[in-house]
């Protein structure tokens, strides 16, 4: 039994696609996702994923309790370890191009156990994500509100009851908080649920206009707010250390494990790898185009808002504003950057939602999961079935848990996810050194270990908070493969 669990998936050279059209045709009247996507398409769709919650919301409370204006250095070092993973990821996916992202790459590596494993982790990456995600959009849209009914002399915001989770954890333990419900995070998964359901290329089209949105309004921000940066508020860049990681090169480092967060998403691009037209060229320029771009702007945006307002004060749900606040902007830009964040976090629910059920719709191909979770519209050819499980469990989280309950354990699952790409690369440059390879890693044994110690790391530090949920996690997961998984492989069947 042991050695079935670590059974591979075997590896073909997988046919040159140009245009949406393979070399090789698929099985006759089987209904396959539809190619449709550019290296554009894929490059927005990467910025859409990457931008939001960090910028928006992450950004500050890093500063505030971690790193101080050394929030900069934390976003280096996370981006470092991102473009580790980011090499490794563009490397399989040109290789590689389908739906399944890590876990693919997992199960034809390093086995089905391990697959399984980061299949489960991945669903922290995006289930989780799209709901932790869609509270931080539910507290800007009724920050919106709230700054459109003070300039009409109303009252528009939604009540606490009707705006807030009614469920928290402190200390471990669950509480109530006297709300209802969280309505706006269940309206708007909802919505992009249904977008998601009725096609790629209109998710992409959305998409796409949306990240020009948010990328206008963080230019303008940037522009805006030079003049009022002070450099006396970067002193000290690193402040020193009360312990528990507060501050210090330990508050920075627990900075980088927490703006993590904000990286999430560059590898949703690689889900939607069976989706391009030309996925062997593609896969890679969408991948690291997005990834150094948004890399950038985390950079410079920590920096300004730093520079402009006292770290201390930027614990914040909504940082950007109240560094804003401290000097004397218009209404109107507040108002532009509210609408900038709600556009930002918007597009991050969108990839998130589109890419788990594409995970479902890979592990229900090979048998781990159910067959309905491998259901292809023959109309929209969208993995539906998956897409409506996926939005409902994402509105029910949305609905009931605030925003920090789940991001730590988000941010852990991806950083598994991201060392295990690493190490694949790896394996398969040893076992399967005849495949094509369309781009490879540059310096693979450096890059690759780097890659996966970085990330691992990252792992450890948040993993000292949150053992015992991330535990729970785990051991979920494997009740479920063995309960069902392991005994309805298709690859086990075969072999």
């Amino acid at each position: 039994m042991f050695k079935n669990l670590f059974v591979t998936q075997p590896i073909k050279a997988m046919p040159s696609v140009i245009d949406g059209v393979a070399s090789s045709a698929s099985v006759a009247g089987e209904v396959t996702l539809k190619r449709a996507l550019t290296a554009k398409h894929l490059v927005m769709l990467g910025i859409g994923a990457i931008i939001g919650a960090g910028i928006f919301v992450l950004t500050g409370q890093a500063a505030a309790e971690h790193a101080g204006p050394a929030v900069v250095l934390s976003f280096v070092f996370a981006g470092i370890a991102c473009a580790f993973a980011g090499l490794c990821y563009a490397e399989f996916s040109s290789m590689l191009p389908v739906s399944g992202s890590a876990y693919s790459y997992s199960y034809a590596t390093l086995g089905e156990v391990v697959a399984w494993f980061i299949g489960w982790m991945l669903i922290l990456e995006y289930l989780f994500a799209a709901s932790t995600v869609a509270v931080g959009w539910s507290g800007y849209v009724n920050s919106l509100l709230q700054s459109i009914g003070e300039l009409a002399h109303m009252n528009l915001a939604l009540p606490p009851e009707l705006s807030s989770a009614p469920l928290t954890v402190v200390n471990g333990a669950i509480h109530t908080t006297g709300a209802l419900i969280n309505l706006p995070a269940v309206l708007i998964i909802g919505a992009i649920s249904w977008l998601c359901y009725v096609g790629i290329t209109q998710s992409a089209s959305v998409n796409a206009v949306i990240v020009a949105i948010k990328l206008v309004v963080i230019l303008l921000f940037i522009g805006f707010s030079l003049q009022f940066v002070n450099t006396a508020n970067w002193v000290p860049f690193i402040p020193p250390s009360d312990g528990h990681g507060h501050y210090g090169w330990e508050g920075v480092f627990r900075g980088a494990s927490i703006v993590f967060f904000s990286y999430i998403g560059f590898d949703a691009v690689s889900t939607a790898a069976q989706e391009a037209k030309n996925p062997q060229r593609d896969m890679p320029i969408g991948i690291l185009g997005s990834l150094v771009i948004c890399t950038v702007l985390y950079i410079i945006v920590s920096a300004v808002m730093t520079g402009i307002a006292p770290y201390a004060t930027l614990g914040t749900p909504h940082p950007v504003v109240t560094a804003l606040e401290s000097h004397a902007f218009p209404s109107w830009f507040k108002i532009l950057i509210e609408i900038g964040a709600i556009a930002g976090l918007s597009s991050v629910i969108l990839v998130m939602l589109m890419g788990q059920p594409r995970i479902f719709y890979a592990m229900a191909k090979d048998g781990l999961m159910p067959p309905l979770l491998g259901r292809v519209h023959p109309k929209h050819q969208t993995p539906y079935m998956g897409q409506i499980i996926v939005g409902i469990i994402a509105a029910v989280l949305a609905g009931l848990l605030p925003i920090n309950v789940l991001g730590d354990l988000v941010s852990m699952g991806t950083l598994l996810a991201f060392a295990t790409v690493c190490v694949g690369v790896l394996v398969l440059r040893r076992t399967r050194p005849d495949l094509k390879r369309p781009f490879r890693v540059p310096a693979a044994p450096l890059i690759c270990v780097l890659g996966a110690l970085s990330c691992f790391g990252l792992f450890l530090i948040a993993f000292k908070d949150n053992w015992l949920w991330m535990s729970c996690w785990i051991i979920l997961g494997m009740v479920v493969y063995f309960g069902y998984g392991y005994r309805h492989s298709k690859l086990r069947v075969r072999s």
